[in-house]
This record gives structure tokens, sequence and C-alpha cells, in this order.
């Protein structure tokens, strides 16, 4: 099998809203966004299939040099990264921000609680702020506040999923709320953990969806009106999060704790059409 194909069948699997958001864009840079959300969906299942710690580090470690490969003339091994090498030389995709995406999955092995909000900032700068710099280089810009906007709409979406698998986390030893935050609204780790919800839960909820909201705000004031049309793409995709956003906040977000919400596909279709013709507007 070909890289590519290794890296097209690693992202069909996922059924992900990442790659539905980029389905017309030209071949190569569609191409590119693939070989990228294979990377980050390798990365991510080094954290959640591997059920011995030292077997992820040193996995975590594999890749690290693997990567290495790709910038300094070697022979990667691994297909994400091979495919990688082409990408990377294509849009100029730095070391730094790539490697930093490890960093993010190192401190999900690391830690299962973040104290305050500076604290999960930093993963999610490492595990989605970094990505949507590498997507803003692969659609193209010309501002350099651009990459300022991409980082900032990670966060946003980051927030995003922190909220919507907040169940699915806790089931796993994992809670990505800040412990601060739950102090505010007293809210015990444990109502969490036993998926327990209660009327202050859904206090913290309704202010992490109002902070999420919030940023999205402040993302898209950053977006230089030189660089819309080509970050179009990057804004379907933070559409889709936004409404799912809105869907898990009419549902009730206390039920975050009992399942997860999810946008079906024609609707996601529908959110992309009116992004493209109209733009994101939250």
């Amino acid at each position: 099998m070909q890289p590519l194909d290794y890296c097209r069948q690693k992202a069909a699997e996922s059924r992900s809203s990442f790659l539905a958001a980029f389905r017309f864009l030209p071949q190569r840079r569609q191409d590119a966004m693939t070989v990228l959300y294979a990377f980050c969906r390798e990365l991510d299942d080094v954290v959640d299939d591997c059920t011995d710690m030292q077997v992820a580090q040193t996995t975590l470690n594999w890749w690290r040099a693997d990567l290495a490969k790709v910038f300094d003339g070697g022979a990667p091994e691994h297909p994400v990264c091979r495919a990688l090498q082409g990408v990377v030389a294509e849009f100029a995709l730095p070391h730094d921000e790539l490697a930093e995406i490890i960093e993010g999955m190192q401190m999900d092995l690391t830690r299962a609680r973040y104290a305050n909000f500076a604290e999960l900032q930093l993963y999610c700068h490492r595990v989605a702020g970094v990505v949507g710099r590498l997507i803003t280089r692969i659609l193209g810009f010309s501002r350099p506040e651009t990459l300022n906007y991409a980082d900032k709409m990670g966060l946003a979406l980051q927030l995003t999923n922190i909220i919507r698998d907040v169940g699915e986390d806790a089931r796993n030893g994992r809670i990505y709320l800040p412990m601060e935050d739950l102090q505010r609204f007293d809210v015990p780790a444990q109502t969490i953990m036993q998926a327990a919800p209660t009327p202050q839960f859904a206090e913290l909820m309704a202010f992490q969806i109002a902070r999420a909201r919030a940023i999205y705000r402040e993302a898209l004031a950053l977006l230089p009106a030189a660089d819309k049309k080509a970050q179009k793409m990057g804004l379907i995709l933070a559409a889709i999060y936004y409404a799912l956003l809105n869907e898990i906040e009419r549902d009730g977000a206390q039920n975050v704790l009992k399942y997860k919400i999810a946008i079906p596909g024609p609707r996601k279709k529908r959110i992309a059409l009116k992004t493209w013709l109209f733009g994101f507007k939250p």
C-alpha cells in the first residue's frame, strides 16, 4: 500500500468532521489534509489504545525519531511519515509544530487533571492550536496574524471536543475541565466520574459553553480580511463544531455525562454549503 493510500484509509475509518470540511479543496491540498489528519490520528491512538504506559511512552519516542527523519533527509519508517515528507516540502510545515502535537499526546500520558484554564490552554495549543496553524499553512495565507487566528480557533474547537466528551473522558479516568472551575461551581470530581449530574454541574457546563462561544468570536476577529477566502474551508470546520456546541446546549449539557452528541452527515453538508455562501458568524 502506498503511503497516501494508507493515510486515506486511516482517515476514512474515523468518519471525522475534520475531513468533511475539506472535501472540496484542490486534490493536492485535500491530500495534505488527509496526511495531517492521519498523523494526528496515529498519535491519538497511541494514547487511547496502549494500556501499558511504558509501551505508550516508548511508542511516542519512536514517533519523535521517525518524525525527525522527515526533516533531516532520512528514510522514515511509518507510511504516514513517508507521506509527510512531500507535504512538509510543498507547504513548508515546520518541524516544531508537528513535534508539538506529540508533546500534547505526552501530556495525556502523564496527567489526567488540569488545575486551571491556563494549564488546559497549553494542552489545547499542543493538540489543536498547532494543528490549526498547520491547516492554515496548507490552505495558504498572506498575513502572519492568520496564524494567531488559527491557534485561537484550534482552542475553540478543542474546548468543544472537551465539552462533548466529558462523560467518555471520565470513563477513561480523565477530567479535562479545569479543577478551578469545578471548585467555583461546587462540582466534586466524583460527580463527573460517577456520571451523576446535579444543578451545579449544569451551571458548570453552561459556563464552559459560554467560554467556548466567546473564543470562537475572538478567533474570528483575528482573521484578516485578506485571508478569509483562503481560509474558507477552515471556517467550514469551525461552523460545524460551533453547531455541535449549540446542539449540546439544546440537548441539555448535563447529558454529556451519558452520551456523545454528533452532527449527522447531511446536516454537516448543509452547514458547509451555508458557510461557503454566507461565511461563519458565531
